[in-house]
């Protein structure tokens, strides 16, 4: 039993958890586009909002490090958590602002694929998050979240071979491949995540 003549700031737990939260719900927003594509510009909207919402969180984070005395584990955990989970909003932010800039007329159903997997990939990491505070019964999630990672890079991979694989304007190659890298790059950076409570929960178990 640990004894703590100043109590650390728990508060951390909750914004890291609001943030898990705000990815998944970006996360089933991008995967809501690409199923109602006609409804793309309003979603899109929606997604920058969360990721308004995703920096205001991040920006609280950064500025409680540097004003708490005692935080529930290293201050170099703690900001490599709050970047990895700000990480995965911008990239599906940038998925969805290239779709829209890049006037794509026809997703690659792929792409639906892809959201589907990053979807269930935020979803675990959320729980994984919510359980933190814990450390208990975690290695699951970081082991469900890899392998997720797996599946998305499989799903990568096909997609970018039937990109270059003759069918289409070379132009719209470099369209649809924006979008496709920015959804593997949430991807990897939710397993990044994953990585990173895996470290927080060995160093304090």
């Amino acid at each position: 039993m640990r004894f703590k003549v100043i109590p650390a700031d728990e508060g951390f737990y909750e914004l890291f958890t609001k943030a898990a939260a705000n990815n998944q719900r970006a996360a089933q927003l991008l995967q809501e586009l690409f199923l109602t594509y006609d409804q793309r510009d309003s979603i899109r909207e929606r997604i920058r909002q969360a990721e308004h919402d995703g920096d205001e969180i991040t920006h609280t984070v950064m500025k409680r490090i540097n004003t708490t005395f005692v935080t529930p584990f290293d201050r170099e955990d703690i900001y490599k958590l709050a970047s990895g989970l700000d990480d995965v909003m911008d990239h599906m932010d940038g998925a969805a602002d290239f779709v829209v800039l890049h006037n794509i007329a026809d997703p690659l159903p792929e792409l639906a694929k892809q959201a589907d997997v990053l979807v269930r990939a935020a979803t675990v990491a959320h729980d994984a998050v919510g359980r933190l505070k814990n450390l208990r019964g975690l290695e699951e999630y970081w082991v469900e979240i890899n392998r997720l990672e797996n599946e998305g890079d499989r799903v990568y991979r096909k997609t970018v071979a039937q990109l270059f694989s003759g069918d289409f304007k070379a132009m719209d190659v470099l369209k649809h491949k924006d979008v496709i890298e920015e959804m593997e790059n949430a991807l990897d950076s939710l397993e990044g995540v994953a990585n990173t409570i895996e470290s927080i929960v060995l160093k304090l178990a």
